[in-house]
């Protein structure tokens, strides 16, 4: 493990478990998926949670809010945006699953906080709550509008966005990249447009080290 960063054992347990159920749950491609030539790791407004200047290392996480092994990876993530800073761009990805009946909500309802330059904070607040909502059957909108009430959001501004197509829209563009990439579950990764295949924490943050260093 990098010397740089310093990971308690219950974290790097929790996340080894996401690391193993990667892709169990499987997305359904169906006829909706982009052709993988049109498709794109990284677009134009996609979330960028952190940024380098330098731009060259890049990770990307196609993810789900409703997913424990997107809440497992959580806080890794956050470490490593700490450990990092400045050196590695991190991207976050909508990719809700078709087996999460409050995923596209979730995001929808991050969106409409993205529109108010408050992506960030919605997106915490998903993973901080996951437990309340988290593989309810009946609507859980209500509980999302409530959060941003919780953020002082501009209620009407909010309401619109997510009652607007546009917003499910660009949350199934990036799902649709995603299939097209060949993303089967999540939370998925990718380390400069490359699918990132690691088993253990310790090969994560190598394949980061070694990015950073090629």
């Amino acid at each position: 493990m990098s010397s740089n960063l310093k990971i308690s054992a219950a974290l790097v347990a929790v996340f080894a478990v996401a690391l193993a159920v990667f892709g169990v749950v499987r997305a359904q491609g169906g006829d909706d998926g982009l052709p993988a030539a049109n498709a794109a790791v990284v677009r134009e407004d996609s979330h960028r949670l952190s940024s380098a200047a330098d731009g060259r290392v890049t990770l990307v996480e196609f993810l789900d809010f409703e997913c424990e092994g997107c809440l497992a990876a959580y806080p890794f993530v956050e470490e490593l945006r700490q450990t990092y800073e400045g050196r590695i761009t991190f991207v976050a990805r909508y990719f809700p699953m078709p087996g999460h009946a409050n995923a596209e909500n979730a995001a929808v309802a991050v969106e409409a906080a993205a529109q108010q330059d408050r992506f960030e904070d919605m997106y915490d607040r998903m993973y901080e709550t996951q437990g309340q909502w988290g593989e309810k059957q009946d609507s859980q909108a209500a509980v999302f509008r409530g959060f941003a009430e919780e953020l002082g959001l501009d209620m009407a501004d909010f309401d619109a966005t997510v009652a607007a197509p546009e917003t499910l829209e660009r949350v199934l563009r990036d799902r649709e990249d995603g299939i097209a990439l060949g993303v089967e579950g999540t939370p998925t990764f990718f380390l400069n447009g490359e699918k990132l295949s690691v088993t253990t924490t310790d090969e994560f943050i190598e394949a980061l080290d070694a990015a950073l260093a090629g």
